[in-house]
């Protein structure tokens, strides 16, 4: 399976990055309703996993062959 995200990075809010998944605001409604891919907040910093980001991604996926 190819990985959308590095399995070893950390990211945070203002890397391009996380713009395949959404937009800023997108993520902040995500956070809030406890829905998206796994996050740390470190007092006002968010973290994302690469890993994380590849798991929810990967349960995201709709295979339209069955």
């Amino acid at each position: 399976m190819a990985h959308l995200f590095e399995q070893n990075r950390n990211y945070v809010l203002g890397d391009p990055e996380l713009n395949l998944i959404g937009g800023h605001n997108k993520l902040a409604q995500w956070r809030h309703k406890r829905m998206g891919p796994a996050f740390y907040r470190l007092g006002r910093k968010i973290i994302y996993r690469g890993a994380d980001l590849n798991a929810w991604a990967e349960a995201q996926r709709i295979d339209t062959t069955t």
